[in-house]
């Protein structure tokens, strides 16, 4: 037998004519591929399954059903908020930069010791250290879980960011949001599952990739909504008609969309786009109800600080978070404009004025949730990416002295669902330059999260190019179970350690 195109026999077949006829079969390989994929059958696309936001289980009994993520961009001092160091009042001017040149992102402008210009007090039943510059939240101490032994992986606030929201020290892997509402869904098909509420001011660093979806389908990325104004743009119908009417129009177009989808797989941000559509039309008829203030009480506005003009912003978006959980939403983010908590100068007055726009707030959601009886079931979130350190970075006098990136300490606090009040875990060294007592990496905070919303974090995963792509990576982490008071949750640890064991074998 001869081949046509070689001239040469099967039987005495060159190396040069087997690649040739090699490389042809695979286009006609990559031809069918390409027709299946473009052809126009619903049938072929009914096997896959869609991404999408249906409330889906835990595979452990969950203690919190929803999030808050109270995010402090910038990162806050430790040592002048929740971490008294009697040992820097009494080492105050010395110099310190020789034993930690390395670790100081700015050294040409390193300074000595810097004590806190703020006085703590304890506060509550269980006498936990709060400064005078945080008078609300002082309040609430006997109901939250205070981190003093937090850690992370880098100096620079980009990286940090990347670090505490993805689980990654780099851009473009989903945010903790993300990965939440991939496993859970949402309670309400009417509204986004993942919602982030901005500073009208500006946004954080890193801007939209904070909330992004990464490799996850787009469906999980975080919406925006508006915290002045109309939260979202162009919700509201151009004219009225009956509802009956309207409901038949999406039921049509959803037909139509899913016609077109069906001759197009595997492609993600079609899908996505058409789920946006259908989400947005559906909140037409139910987001304006969730974000309108006017239902609440006068002394519900006071309490949360709206109209007062140093409050109203971070006060409002407090509120609607309430409001957007109660309905059922999964995952809801607040941020602060720019870096408002980098204090490398000023620090005494510019820390007075960002305290004074989110303490009050805070405190407020905390005291809400309780009284609405929110609180056993909403995990609520208090930190940012990294702390500070110990020395002074100098702009002149020391009266204007702030304080410089610190990667080896900061403080976060949890809330709410699951979280045995009133504890405070782990410790920094004398001067609060590191932490040394029950260390916690951003790993282990995230793993600590994920086993409140009933997932050991090995068992949430997403296959990615034969990768089982994970929100903790491939290392291991801890649950953080000091700050743990709900039933079971031995139990949980238990079943968990055993299921890793059963995989190891």
């Amino acid at each position: 037998m001869t081949d046509s195109k070689c001239g040469e026999t099967i039987e005495h077949l060159t190396r040069r004519g087997l690649f040739d006829r090699f490389g042809a079969g695979l286009c006609g390989a990559a031809l069918t591929g390409l027709l299946q994929n473009n052809g126009s059958s619903v049938a072929a696309n009914e096997t896959m399954r869609l991404p999408d936001l249906v409330p889906k289980p835990s595979p452990s009994v969950p203690k919190a059903n929803s999030v808050i993520h109270l995010f402090m961009n910038g990162g806050p001092s430790q040592m002048d908020l929740f971490d008294p160091k009697p040992e820097l009042d009494r080492h105050h001017g010395e110099s310190y930069f020789s034993k930690i040149a390395g670790e100081v992102e700015r050294p040409e402008s390193a300074g000595k010791l810097l004590r806190s210009s703020f006085k703590f007090a304890q506060h509550g039943q269980c006498g936990m250290w709060v400064s005078d510059v945080m008078p609300y939240l002082a309040q609430c101490v006997d109901d939250i879980a205070m981190i003093r032994s937090v850690h992370t992986v880098n100096l620079t606030h980009e990286v940090a960011l990347f670090q505490l929201h993805s689980g990654r020290a780099f851009s473009g892997y989903p945010a903790l949001g993300a990965w939440v509402t991939y496993a859970l869904g949402s309670e309400n098909q009417n509204i986004p599952a993942y919602v982030v509420l901005d500073d009208p001011q500006g946004l954080p660093t890193n801007r939209g990739q904070n909330w992004q979806s990464g490799f996850l389908p787009p469906v999980y990325q975080g919406t925006r909504f508006r915290a002045s104004g109309e939260p979202l743009l162009h919700l509201k119908r151009e004219f009225e008609e009956p509802d009956r009417v309207t409901l038949r129009e999406r039921l049509l177009r959803s037909v139509l969309d899913r016609e077109h989808l069906g001759g197009r797989p595997h492609q993600p941000q079609l899908d996505a786009r058409i789920a946006s559509y259908e989400l947005a039309a559906r909140m037409q008829l139910a987001a304006v109800d969730a974000l309108d203030l006017n239902q609440e009480t006068e002394a519900t506005l006071q309490m949360y600080g709206v109209n007062d003009p140093i409050t109203d912003s971070y006060g409002r978006r407090c509120l609607i978070a309430r409001r957007l959980i109660e309905r059922g939403v999964r995952f809801v983010q607040l941020y602060i404009n720019g870096q408002v908590w980098d204090h490398h100068d000023n620090l005494t007055r510019r820390m007075k004025q960002v305290c004074g726009r989110t303490d009050k707030p805070v405190a407020a959601l905390l005291n809400d949730l309780k009284q609405r009886g929110l609180f056993d079931s909403v995990l609520v979130l208090w930190g940012g990416e990294m702390g500070r350190l110990p020395i002074a970075q100098l702009s002149g006098e020391e009266s204007t002295a702030g304080r410089d990136h610190n990667k080896n300490a900061m403080v976060q606090w949890f809330a709410g669902a699951g979280i045995k009040a009133g504890t405070v875990v782990g410790a920094t060294d004398d001067l609060g330059m590191s932490a040394v007592e029950n260390r916690v990496s951003v790993t282990d905070w995230h793993a600590t999260i994920l086993a409140l919303l009933g997932y050991d974090y090995k068992q949430l995963s997403y296959s990615r190019n034969g990768l089982e792509e994970r929100l903790t990576g491939v290392g291991e982490a801890r649950v953080i179970n000091e700050i743990m008071a709900w039933e079971g949750f031995n139990r949980f640890l238990l079943s968990a350690s055993r299921k890793s064991l059963l995989s190891s074998r």
